[in-house]
Parts: C-alpha cells; sequence; structure tokens
C-alpha cells in the first residue's frame, strides 16, 4: 500500500497542523483553551476568530466541541456562553467542594502574589483586573478571584469607556488591617506608575 502524506493544514480530531511555509505553534483546540483561560469576561466567537486567525464558523464549530467534551468527561469545569460570549466556570456540582475550600483558606496566609494585587487594589481603587495586571507585569485574573472570594476585594461598578468591571478594597479589609478608612494606609501611592500607557510601551 501507498503512503499518503496528509494535506496541508490537515489534522486528526479537528485540530489543525501547520502546513509548509506556517509557523509551529498550538492547535486551534489548545490556543482557545489558553485564550479562555485568562479572558476576565465573556469573550465572543468573532473576537477569539480574529485573535487566531480562523474562520467563525471553525471556531464556533471547536469550541462548541469542546465545551460537550468537558461535559462528557464530567471535568470540574465547563465552557458556558454567557452574554454574547464564552468563558470557563466551575461545574455546579463542584460548587460545594470549592465552597469548603475558599472557606478554610480563609485562615491560610495570602500568596506574595495576592498580597501584591491586594495593594495595588487598595492604591489605585477603583481598579480594573486589565489595570493590575498591566502595573504587576502578570496576570492577576486568578489572585483576583481569590481576594473577591475572600471578602478583602469587591466589585465596584464599571469603567465608562471599556465597560471593564471595576474592584475596590471592602470593608472586611478595613477590618483585617485595622484601619478605620483607607485614608490611614501608609503613603505607598506615589511608588505605583501613573502612565499605564507609557509603561506598557516599555515592556513591548
Amino acid at each position: 500500500m501507498t503512503d499518503v502524506a496528509p494535506e496541508p493544514g490537515s489534522g486528526i480530531g479537528g485540530d489543525p497542523f501547520p502546513g509548509p511555509g506556517q509557523d509551529a505553534g498550538p492547535g486551534l483546540r489548545a490556543g482557545l483553551e489558553a485564550i479562555l483561560l485568562v479572558v476576565d469576561e465573556p469573550v465572543s466567537e468573532i473576537t477569539l476568530a480574529q485573535v487566531l486567525d480562523r474562520p467563525v464558523a471553525e471556531i464556533t464549530k471547536t469550541i462548541r466541541e469542546l465545551s460537550a467534551e468537558y461535559t462528557g468527561t464530567g471535568r470540574g469545569f465547563d465552557l458556558r456562553e454567557v452574554a454574547g460570549g464564552w468563558r470557563f466556570y466551575t461545574r455546579a456540582e463542584c460548587a460545594p467542594l470549592v465552597e469548603r475550600f475558599v472557606r478554610d483558606g480563609q485562615q491560610t496566609r495570602l500568596t506574595q502574589a495576592a498580597l501584591e494585587t491586594l495593594a495595588v487594589v487598595a492604591y489605585r481603587q477603583p481598579v480594573s483586573r486589565a489595570r493590575v495586571a498591566a502595573i504587576r507585569g502578570v496576570n492577576s485574573e486568578g489572585v483576583m478571584r481569590t481576594l473577591v472570594t475572600r471578602g478583602l476585594v469587591e466589585e465596584a461598578g464599571t469603567e465608562p469607556e471599556s465597560q471593564a468591571v471595576l474592584y475596590r478594597t471592602s470593608s472586611y479589609f478595613l477590618e483585617r488591617m485595622g484601619l478605620r478608612e483607607l485614608d490611614e494606609l501608609p503613603e505607598l501611592a506615589p511608588f505605583l506608575p501613573d502612565d499605564m500607557e507609557s509603561l506598557e510601551e516599555q515592556k513591548q
């Protein structure tokens, strides 16, 4: 039997391989998972198609396959379509375990990353996750989620221009810090960069 080489762009399970002249890189499924793992808000299929440079129909088909796969294999998370976009969420059946973990974790000390993030929120509030990430130079979604869950940080409306969710410290934060109001925080704000655009340009 004569072996037939696969055509460029074909792959197994709908996950394309790069053809001749294309840069090797992650497949479509891996790319979708990587992006959806770090998004702050549900992201639309059109946006995913633009970022991954793929047809919208292909994105729609693949993302629905992933969602069905996660559900079918009983993963602890699922991929849901909410508010015109897609995002990972903890599966409802796992809620009691997550709540127990969070509740028990109340007594544990904050990590260095959590302390850094909490400091940025405290001195820059109200602040979006994107701005926190820009200041820290690293994605802070998971840490922010932990701080919100532990009651130290809370939502404070949305940014008028971008509609990004804003965050501030809570009354519980003041209680834990032994403060009556935010004005009693040490003078650290001057050490945080004011110009986020310049900061981002320097990192490029």
